[in-house]
């Protein structure tokens, strides 16, 4: 994603500066992914692949412009003498003689919801190192094993296949059902001992496992207090994800699959990104069997749904002949990685289903515009342009999908107002009419709103 001239003197790089070549260790990685594939069951001796080379690829892979942990090291303090660093961090996770700092919790608001906020957990950056040289390694022997209904934190995923595969399913059904799963508080929930008897029907290394187990009881420091949750793994970690995969894929996956799919009478589909999950179900009948079977599974694990998120819908367009008093003439709708899936007329005539915005993430990103701009407002304008465009940018590579135009430019027209809003407000005198702000606007051009992800809409099956 950094450009193409970066690929191009990656290699020169590498050579002089001793880094890894991404050649060694990608062959290390289809070793493991052929050991998996050959051996269905538990793997012994998977630690061994961890070396410096290893580690120094793990360090290239972390980001370096993130906060950093209870330590307070930044990634150029680690970067100094970095080939000693590994060596001894190799040492000490080959010898058990690592310690797992607490992660430093902090609180960030929830999406459309600014009176509650999710805990996020920050490890120390050698932390983060170690975390995701694990992490390739298991990756490595769960890609094998996981579903293609799983969407969320996998290579080659993202949440755009998720929303794809969702809406062709949808659409080969026509009128169905839709199941809408949320977890109440998945990350905090999330059964320790569970995960280990799930991580051990496929790996029995010893290092790895004391790795994880380590890090899921090093305890979290909130606001100088030092607390150890006896459940749930601290969300923001770099292996968080991936043992949330493993846990789910256990818990909803491979249900789905060998227990539930084949004692149903009608087609149905899973949609997972990571705990965000929608079934669609072609039969009434189908569906309320799995919305009554689905408490008492994920119970069975230690997590519970949310009462009010979780909900039943019927999903697809209006029933021939009915009237505008019909309870049934307006198709209902539902939210799924931010976006409000709905069925509606194409230009031909033809009902299809489309996605937009979801309100609380219109909302959301119009927020922290505004707040964004009051806070930075005596920025001289190029700046505030190059980074505004930036954020618009960034809005439109996710939200940027055929049929969302008018959210789009929606929300181009909200940041244009409030950048002039408070360019206005730079001084206790108003300096930035329209007029002078359309010549700004000449000068400094915000992106257009355009879809960047184009899917072509295609109608249901009469």
């Amino acid at each position: 994603m950094e450009g193409r001239w970066g690929q191009i003197t990656e290699p020169l790089e590498r050579k002089r500066t001793g880094t890894p070549s991404p050649l060694n260790i990608s062959t290390k990685l289809q070793r493991i992914a052929t050991l998996a594939q050959t051996i269905p069951g538990p793997i012994n001796n998977l630690a061994h692949h961890i070396d410096v080379e290893w580690l120094k690829e793990a360090h290239r892979r972390t980001r370096k412009d993130a906060a950093v942990g209870v330590d307070g090291q930044t990634a150029e303090e680690y970067a100094i003498d970095l080939e000693a660093r590994l060596q001894d961090l190799l040492h000490r996770a080959k010898s058990g003689t690592y310690q797992a700092p607490p992660v430093r919790r902090v609180e960030i608001p929830k999406a459309g919801k600014p009176n509650e906020t999710r805990p996020i957990g920050i490890p120390t950056f050698e932390d983060k190192i170690l975390q995701r040289a694990v992490a390739m390694v298991l990756e490595s022997v769960y890609e094998q094993d996981f579903s293609n209904c799983s969407w969320g934190f996998r290579p080659g995923r993202s949440a755009h296949g998720a929303i794809g595969d969702l809406r062709e399913h949808a659409r080969r059904m026509g009128r169905s059902w839709v199941l809408e799963l949320d977890f109440r508080r998945f990350f905090d929930s999330l059964d320790r001992a569970r995960l280990g008897e799930i991580l051990r029907q496929r790996v029995r290394d010893g290092v790895l496992l004391r790795l994880i187990g380590k890090w899921l009881k090093a305890g979290v420091l909130e606001e100088g207090r030092l607390l150890h949750p006896q459940t749930g793994t601290p969300q923001g970690g770099v292996i968080s994800p991936l043992l949330a995969n493993i846990y789910l894929h256990e818990v909803l996956d491979t249900w789905f699959e060998r227990q539930v799919r084949p004692r149903l009478s009608g087609c149905a589909h899973l949609v997972r990104y990571a705990d965000d999950a929608v079934f669609v179900l072609a039969q009434e009948v189908d569906a309320r069997k799995v919305f009554d079977a689905l408490p008492r599974r994920v119970e069975s694990y230690g997590l519970r749904l949310h009462p009010e998120k979780t909900r039943l819908i019927e999903f697809g367009p209006p029933a021939p002949g009915a009237g505008s008093s019909d309870p049934g003439h307006r198709p209902r709708s539902f939210d799924f990685l931010g976006f409000t899936h709905f069925w509606a007329r194409s230009r031909r005539g033809y009902w299809v289903i489309q996605r937009r915005t979801a309100k609380d993430r219109l909302s959301r990103a119009v927020r922290a515009a505004n707040e964004w701009c009051r806070r930075h407002r005596h920025l001289p304008v190029k700046q505030q342009h190059v980074i505004l465009s930036r954020k618009l940018r960034g809005h439109f590579s996710y939200y940027g999908i055929t049929g969302n135009s008018q959210a789009l430019a929606c929300f181009h027209q909200q940041v244009r107002r409030l950048w002039r809003k408070w360019l206005d407000r730079r001084s206790q005198y108003p300096s930035m009419p329209w007029e002078r702000f359309a010549r700004l606007l000449e000068r400094y051009p915000l992106p257009p709103p355009r879809p960047v992800h184009s899917v072509l809409l295609r109608a249901a099956n009469p």
